[in-house]
């Protein structure tokens, strides 16, 4: 996906839900079913979903091997991928392939194992992202986490 494939992003539908599901791999989302939400959500012909949102929290995943494959099968606009919630898994890093979902504005990684601080920099990319948690990983004890992970806001 390049920075020219920009997609108005205002439509909003219910997120696809897939937390607390003890997810180990992303892979397994194509076989599994997601949580129902108080709106139903909307599918295409193919069974692809509308939404712009994922939710793949309180899961047990350690890396995102195969996640543009995967968001590619699940969702009719992959690149219209707004606001992906991975917080409460195991991750120790921030995927690269993150920062290939231009149309990206919130990304919770709150509750993983993040240890590096210099990780956060790879987000710097994403022109749209405007929400970033990253509370409760090992990271928020390194000296200036609090004034480095202030970045989101100053690009407002």
């Amino acid at each position: 996906m390049s920075r020219r494939h920009y997609t108005n992003t205002s439509v909003q539908e219910p997120p696809l839900d897939y937390s607390f599901r003890s997810i180990h791999v992303i892979q397994d989302l194509v076989s599994e079913e997601p949580r129902p939400g108080l709106r139903p959500l909307r599918h295409s012909k193919t069974g692809k979903s509308l939404t712009q949102s994922l939710w793949l929290n309180n899961n047990v995943l350690n890396d995102l091997n195969h996640f543009n494959q995967v968001v590619s099968q699940l969702l009719v606009y992959p690149q219209n991928l707004a606001w992906i919630d991975l917080s409460f898994n195991d991750l120790t890093s921030i995927d690269p392939v993150l920062t290939t979902f231009f149309n990206l504005s919130v990304i919770y990684l709150h509750g993983n194992s993040i240890q590096r601080l210099g990780e956060v920099n790879k987000l710097a990319v994403l022109p749209r992202l405007r929400s970033l948690t990253l509370h409760g990983n090992p990271m928020e004890e390194q000296k200036g986490y609090r004034w480095s992970s202030s970045w989101a806001a100053q690009r407002r």
